[in-house]
């Protein structure tokens, strides 16, 4: 009987030929294994500095500009856009906190209010019009100027009118100063149908602007004197806001509105021009850093579905809203 290694030399195979294959067969699979890492590690740092470069193009080129623009003196700009309510993008709280970062910062010249705003809360414009004012008299060197852009209505126009100057556009809508509460009556459409309402309340006036119930002369006289009330009180922003300025006529606290030429002829507005202007010319600090409190992308699709998703409702089934400075 032949031994391995009788076996070996007869075929003309090292003795130790089985342990050379497993060795050959190890080491090509730690090659593999160091190649596959090396490619992984290639990958990542490829999809890093991918990554990197797409948040750079995606932010804001404001952004980007305030990092340059803090390290010397600028104009410092607040955005008040859209509906202001306490949890739209233009609420007092998002207001406030850019204008304190404006005003706090040392090299802040002065501070532009860019509006393009038909209004909304009178609770929310009311707290930035005194934030505004409260500022003004803490930083007394730094002066605040309201911009209207497209639209800066009721409550765009309430908080502006806390500025030490107003400009527009001669093509800006500016004014509305006035009050609304909007509902909807469904009582006769459910008689119609043969709906019988069961409202059960504790208090009189509980109910009161209930859509499905018929609205009483009583409750009508008292939300007119609601409305009342909140329109003198914006109707005395406006006049301790402007001043002498103000050139009031018969429609001026109508809630009409106007453009920024005939905004300027009636005092609503001191000058004509956008926020690059009042940068350059009037603070005489060109560059300008945005203050404006950013919001997450996320958070920002998901409440911007949350709130359509209420508000279709809310108009579908004609609940009444509160009263709004628009």
């Amino acid at each position: 009987m032949k031994d391995k290694w009788t076996e070996g030399e007869e075929s003309g195979r090292s003795p130790t030929w089985e342990r050379e294959l497993i060795e050959k067969i190890s080491l090509a699979s730690i090659e593999e294994s160091r190649r596959a890492r090396r490619w992984g590690i290639f990958f990542k740092l490829l999809a890093f500095a991918y990554f990197a470069v797409l948040l750079y193009l995606l932010l804001p080129t404001d952004i980007v500009d305030s990092v340059k623009g803090l390290q010397k003196k600028h104009t410092a700009l607040v955005e008040v856009k859209g509906i202001i309510a306490q949890d739209a993008e233009a609420s007092a709280d998002n207001i406030i906190t850019g204008l304190r970062n404006a005003f706090e910062d040392k090299n802040t010249k002065g501070v532009v209010l860019r509006i393009n705003s038909p209004g909304g809360s009178p609770v929310q414009a009311g707290y930035v019009y005194d934030e505004i004012r409260r500022l003004k008299k803490k930083y007394p060197k730094i002066p605040v100027y309201a911009v209207a852009v497209d639209l800066c209505a009721s409550g765009g126009y309430y908080i502006a009118s806390a500025a030490d100057k107003i400009y527009a556009d001669k093509g800006s809508i500016v004014g509305s100063i006035g009050v609304l509460m909007s509902s909807f009556g469904f009582n006769e459409a459910m008689k119609k149908l043969g709906v019988e309402r069961r409202l059960l309340t504790a208090g009189k006036h509980k109910g009161i602007m209930d859509p499905f119930s018929p609205a009483s002369e009583e409750d009508r006289k008292f939300i007119h004197g609601l409305l009342d009330r909140l329109h003198k009180q914006f109707i005395t922003a406006v006049r301790q806001g402007r001043g002498d300025r103000l050139h009031e006529t018969k429609d001026i606290f109508s809630g009409l509105f106007w453009s920024g030429e005939e905004a300027v002829d009636l005092g609503l507005v001191d000058g004509l021009g956008n926020a690059s202007y009042v940068a350059r010319e009037v603070i005489k600090a060109e560059e300008i850093v945005d203050f404006t409190p950013q919001e997450d992308i996320f958070e920002r699709v998901a409440k911007k579905l949350g709130v359509g998703a209420m508000e279709a409702f809310l108009h579908m089934t004609g609940k009444a809203e509160a009263p709004e400075f628009r």
